[in-house]
């Protein structure tokens, strides 16, 4: 039976188990007796504030919770019925391989494995999130790893020796968390509704509630385009990714603080869900934004190294490097890394030699056009800041051979193939005039 992958990062917990999937974030909300998780007590958050809990993660301990919620003793007592949810979402894997961020501290860790003992499943594998993600993008001697949770920013220095990637510290940013910086981020959006309509959508829970709903959306859409609509209650205002970067200037600038002067051959990694923040991406020229499952595939790859089923589990801070650019060392015991299919599409625009003009399809070289160019079956294909990426209305692509995933960036070489029926490759060019 395969073993379970889970990320600890409270903005968005994720276990992989065989062909099951499953994200959490780390939020509570009391019913009664009862306790859900996840996305739907995030959706509640703003309606029943006094029913919900986004602490217990970071603030993971056996003290007595305050403000009390239910039946829970401490935070401990969430974090188990979290993860006895998650478990059963994801088919019951027996055993679970931990990735959990450097933030954690030494008396959390015990915790968390004491609190594992009393779940149906057993903890084989503990691993830092940062060294595990870096092990597959360091390339220069230095690597930040930023890092957004719920209620602190983290940033992670990592050091490149030889073949293997290292962690050297980790510096937490208070009040850099996803909730202050979604609370910035409607703040000014409430603000365009007012000047614009007349309309606060503050002034009610529920239309707070719909405004922080359609938040991730519509910053999604603000990375290829500098304006868009956002429409609550009715009421609809005009927003512009150049009003909302103030929200994360207290972010930009302990992130600049904490890494110093970069050199020129240091590197950024950050989540996918940090890079939603307007003007993030933009803040160091060598920053690379990772792929939601790159932490799957970085476990993947290392789990024959990190299981340690007879012996009591230490916290794993250093693995070798798993880059395209150089493989992981002769004597490692990992499997050297794929070259083709999610190796390729996993490439960051910047170590691309070149950026395709041109899309071939049926012997006819069409240009690109940044804004969008349509290839049918509901998908076009763009320029995002990362680089060129589909944009789809539900229909499967395949990319490579492979499933392509949101935010993946494309490349010369690429082929794509749309719809579940299609045969005909289209293929990404440079034309050189």
């Amino acid at each position: 039976m395969s073993i379970g992958l889970l990320d600890l990062n409270d903005s968005n917990l994720q276990l992989w188990h065989e062909d099951t999937a499953v994200q959490s974030p780390g939020y509570a909300l009391l019913r009664g007796q009862e306790y859900q998780f996840g996305s739907p007590a995030r959706a509640a958050a703003r309606l029943q504030p006094r029913d919900i809990n986004t602490r217990y993660w970071w603030q993971l301990s056996t003290e007595t919770l305050q403000p009390s919620l239910g039946p829970a003793r401490h935070t401990g007592d969430l974090a188990h019925a979290h993860l006895r949810q998650l478990h059963q979402e994801a088919k019951c894997p027996s055993e679970i391989l931990l990735a959990v961020s450097g933030s954690m501290q030494r008396e959390q860790l015990a915790l968390l494995l004491g609190i594992v003992q009393q779940c149906p499943f057993d903890a084989v594998g503990l691993i830092n999130r940062s060294v595990a993600l870096g092990s597959l993008y360091a390339r220069g001697e230095r690597l930040f790893h930023l890092e957004v949770q719920l209620h602190q920013a983290v940033i992670s220095e990592l050091t490149r020796q030889s073949h293997q990637i290292e962690l050297q510290r980790t510096t937490p940013l208070p009040g850099c968390g996803l909730l202050q910086l979604q609370e910035r981020l409607v703040e000014l959006i409430a603000a365009s509704f007012v000047r614009q309509t007349r309309f606060d959508p503050r002034r009610k829970a529920d239309s707070e509630q719909q405004l922080y709903d359609a938040l991730p959306d519509a910053l999604r859409t603000l990375q290829t385009v500098s304006e868009t609509n956002l429409e609550v209650n009715g009421y609809r205002a005009r927003i512009s990714v150049h009003e909302l970067q103030a929200a994360g200037k207290r972010l930009f600038d302990s992130a600049r603080d904490t890494m110093g002067v970069l050199r020129a051959d240091d590197h950024v990694i950050t989540d996918p869900l940090a890079a939603l923040l307007p003007g993030l991406t933009n803040l160091f020229e060598q920053m690379d934004v990772l792929q939601e499952d790159d932490i799957r595939r970085a476990l993947q790859a290392h789990q024959a190294q990190l299981i340690q089923r007879e012996q009591a589990l230490s916290f794993v801070t250093a693995l070798p490097c798993l880059d395209e650019n150089k493989m992981a060392a002769p004597d490692s015991t990992i499997e050297a890394p794929d070259t083709t299919s999610s190796a390729v599409n996993r490439r960051p625009i910047k170590e691309l030699t070149s950026q395709p003009t041109h899309i071939l399809y049926q012997c006819k070289a069409r240009p690109l056009i940044e804004t969008g160019t349509t290839l049918g079956a509901g998908y076009d294909l763009y320029l995002s800041n990362g680089g060129w990426q589909l944009r789809d209305s539900g229909t499967p692509a395949i990319v490579n051979g492979a499933t392509y995933h949101s935010g993946q960036i494309l490349a010369c070489g690429d082929t794509i193939n749309i719809g579940a029926d299609a045969t005909d490759a289209a293929l990404l060019i440079e034309v050189v005039t």
